[in-house]
């Protein structure tokens, strides 16, 4: 039973340390809309989306007001498009219509955006995939509320070093079709190994095909939360920090899985996950990095970070895996650059590089995320930064990803800005080095041996 306790302690935390549901996801399979006439595939994925999710924004309307938590997004997940489109499609200008029309539909249902512009090319890519992957500039050029993915390595299959040669001049193509608004749509297109078919986080967010018909997925945050509980924990042993970032993950994730059962019942539809990822804001109390500062550095990047945020990492798994049977997606902390005030602040006092922030990849939840570079900075350099990351996902058996914004007619020393949840990014330099040799290789790498253990 919940007590006056904790009725009061969870209003405590949401009033003063903002914490709140970051998103309730609702995941779609569009696999019986597929159809090998353009305009019928079309219309079968206006209406199947329309229909299914014409109650998700007011039903998350309602819980907001039942409960009193804030519900930041309403978004939708679909079957990734490279497989839908593949019948009607024959060139990328007709996976554009697709997304035109899953923008429509997401502009229907008041949703804040549509994630499963995606493509899975871990092993190798069919017609489709690259068409898809080929349209995505235009695409994300021309819509308000798509997201985009490409999953391009895994464990078992390896790194698909064709596709990442690919995604490093898709990246660059998308910056310049939307270099008006600071490459804005980099902000919306990332790059996975090891990508979970349930994760309710865009821009990386897609239904995958061994989902049911339709799922709610609820992602919860709440790094003002843990960087408070552990403020009472200054100077006291590590077992004291852990149980208490423990105890904190567990309150933050029974927020979220009262939640995801509400709008399941509401809805209609079995519910899926729990993503317990702590994932910051632009808001001062928001931030990752000033957990990792609160635990005792300086700054986000100093020596002992990686390990600082291994142990938050893990604690806060640990904790919220004992407040739902059902935790999947990403789940842990996010490190995005623009997203994080501290993390802002820590590029600004030269504490933090990107070569820190892969190390410190090694052990959050995704990878180098919403991080600004130069505008002239190479495909193949974007390519190369790409591969090392799906390496660490590879070798590491765990989801990492990129979502690089090359700022065009920005250099280092210059910020970019983005507005909202997206926040701002000083423009953090890349090594200046080639690569191109290496990226033009082209074939896969082969997994690793670890990989075969069938």
């Amino acid at each position: 039973m919940i007590n006056i306790y904790e009725v009061n302690e969870t209003n405590q935390m949401i009033s003063q340390m903002n914490l709140d549901v970051r998103t309730i996801t609702l995941g779609i399979s569009l696999l019986d809309c597929i159809d090998a006439d353009l305009d019928k595939l079309n219309q079968k994925i206006y209406d199947k989306i329309t229909t299914v999710a014409r109650d998700l924004v007011y039903t998350g309307q309602e819980i907001e007001k039942k409960y009193c938590i804030p519900i930041v997004n309403k978004r939708i997940s679909v079957t990734p498009i490279a497989l839908i489109g593949a019948a009607a499609c024959k060139s990328a200008e007709d996976y554009v219509e697709i997304a035109k029309t899953l923008d429509r539909a997401a502009h229907t249902v008041g949703v804040n955006f549509i994630g499963g512009y995606s493509a899975l090319v871990a092993k190798g890519m069919t017609t489709g995939d690259e068409l898809l992957i080929r349209s995505i500039p235009k695409a994300l050029a021309c819509t308000e509320r798509i997201c985009s993915s490409v999953n391009l390595g895994s464990t078992k299959t390896g790194i698909n070093m064709d596709a990442v040669r690919i995604m490093g001049e898709i990246i660059r193509e998308t910056a310049e079709y939307t270099k008006e608004s600071d490459s804005l749509g980099c902000a919306k297109l990332v790059v996975f190994c090891n990508a979970p078919d349930d994760n309710p986080f865009m821009a990386g967010a897609f239904h995958g095909v061994t989902e049911a018909d339709a799922v709610i997925n609820v992602g919860v945050s709440g790094p003002g939360v843990v960087k408070k509980a552990i403020e009472s924990a200054r100077g006291e042993s590590f077992e004291v920090l852990c149980e208490t970032i423990k105890k904190t993950a567990f309150k933050i994730t029974r927020v979220g899985q009262l939640v995801a059962k509400e709008a399941s019942q509401m809805l209609g539809i079995p519910f899926g996950i729990i993503d317990l990822s702590l994932a910051p804001t632009p808001a001062v109390g928001d931030s990752v990095a000033e957990i990792l500062e609160e635990i005792g550095l300086e700054y986000a990047g100093a020596p002992g970070t990686t390990a600082a945020l291994a142990m938050l990492n893990d604690q806060v798994k640990k904790g919220g895996i004992m407040a739902s049977s059902y935790v999947g997606g990403l789940s842990g902390a996010f490190i995005p650059v623009s997203e994080d005030q501290g993390m802002i602040d820590a590029v600004e006092a030269n504490a933090l590089t990107i070569e820190k922030l892969e190390a410190m990849t090694c052990v959050c939840s995704v990878g180098l995320d919403m991080i600004a570079i130069p505008g002239d900075t190479s495909a193949s350099t974007i390519s190369g930064i790409i591969a090392d990351e799906m390496a660490i996902g590879m070798v590491n058996q765990k989801t990492t990803a990129v979502r690089l914004i090359p700022v065009i007619g920005k250099g280092v020393g210059e910020t970019a800005e983005f507005g909202g949840l997206l926040g701002y990014a000083p423009i953090i330099p890349v090594n200046p080095y080639s690569c191109e040799a290496f990226i033009s290789r082209g074939g896969r790498i082969p997994a690793p041996v670890h990989s075969f253990k069938n």
